[in-house]
């Protein structure tokens, strides 16, 4: 089966079922495992944001969007020429990759029969589901299913490493200008990792918002996690509005790495969020993936 990858974590669930062989298109964002583009077509490009800072981001976004513009340019000929079976895409967030609806029509304007499958998961356990939607669209379900199993083990091992303890609160900025609160998946890998989430929007879309309703839920822990950005970047931005919180420990995380993208890392995120809320109850995550800022 000839694979395309619309998503950065469909992309990585592909991999971690084995499947890497059968992908043939990605798209620019796709960076995990990091040999990925190196035999992979690209057939999804857009903007370079390296070097703009979150306010530049957001405003960019906000006029192409007011605009009727598209953040993604998708490389009709060369994904028609690599006439796929499957594609996997979304309908989550047109910020976060391009819409399940521009791609059937493309593939309707090119003739081509490859089917679409449409990953939007709101929930962990939506997020879970998946992956056990790839495999049974891939035929590889005893593998989905194995490596599901095996992530609820390893959320198991965290909840009864924590069992009994108090839980902190925890506030997770997923921009920092202007501020977004945490939604969808991320106030389930508080839960998870044994925080409480506040000033969050579970299993929705989240919102812009302002700095007040961060400071008034009083968060005894402040995560910096943005979208789109790695550790360092995060740390950054973390140190920008640590000032805002003299009453909480404010740290930054890797947000594509381990809350960001909806994949098989997420669980890498809970754990790497229970050594922060829990330390010493659950094993220290690797380097280069969280750090204390204040």
């Amino acid at each position: 089966m000839r694979l395309v990858s619309l998503l950065p974590s469909a992309t990585e669930i592909v991999y971690a079922l084995g499947l890497g062989d059968d992908l043939v298109g990605v798209t620019f964002e796709c960076d995990e495992p990091p040999t990925v583009r190196v035999d992979k077509t690209v057939v999804v490009g857009g903007r370079d944001t390296r070097g703009m800072s979150p306010g530049e981001i957001d405003d960019y976004v906000k006029t192409q969007m007011a605009a009727g513009a598209d953040l993604y340019t998708l490389h009709a000929d060369a994904l028609a020429g690599l006439a796929p079976d499957l594609i996997l895409t979304q309908d989550l967030c047109r910020v976060c990759a391009l819409p399940a609806g521009h791609v059937s029509d493309a593939l309707d304007y090119l003739g081509c029969r490859a089917d679409v499958l449409s990953l939007d998961p709101y929930t962990l356990d939506e997020v879970l589901d998946t992956i056990l939607a790839v495999g049974a669209r891939t035929d590889v379900p005893d593998r989905a299913e194995k490596l599901v199993a095996s992530l609820r083990a390893r959320l198991a091992a965290i909840a009864s490493a924590i069992a009994g303890r108090s839980r902190p609160g925890v506030a997770v900025a997923e921009w920092v200008d202007p501020p977004f609160t945490a939604g969808h998946w991320i106030p389930d890998l508080v839960r998870a990792a044994g925080g409480e989430p506040v000033a969050a929007r579970p299993g929705t879309r989240s919102v812009q918002t302002t700095w007040q309703e961060f400071t008034d839920a009083a968060p005894d822990v402040v995560l910096v996690a943005p979208c789109g950005f790695h550790l360092d970047d995060a740390a950054q931005q973390a140190r920008t509005i640590a000032p805002k919180f003299p009453d909480a420990s404010v740290w930054a995380i890797d947000a594509n790495g381990l809350v960001a993208r909806p994949g098989p890392r997420l669980i890498d995120g809970v754990e790497a969020i229970a050594a922060i809320l829990h330390p010493g109850a659950v094993p220290e995550p690797p380097e280069g993936v969280i750090a204390r800022v204040a």
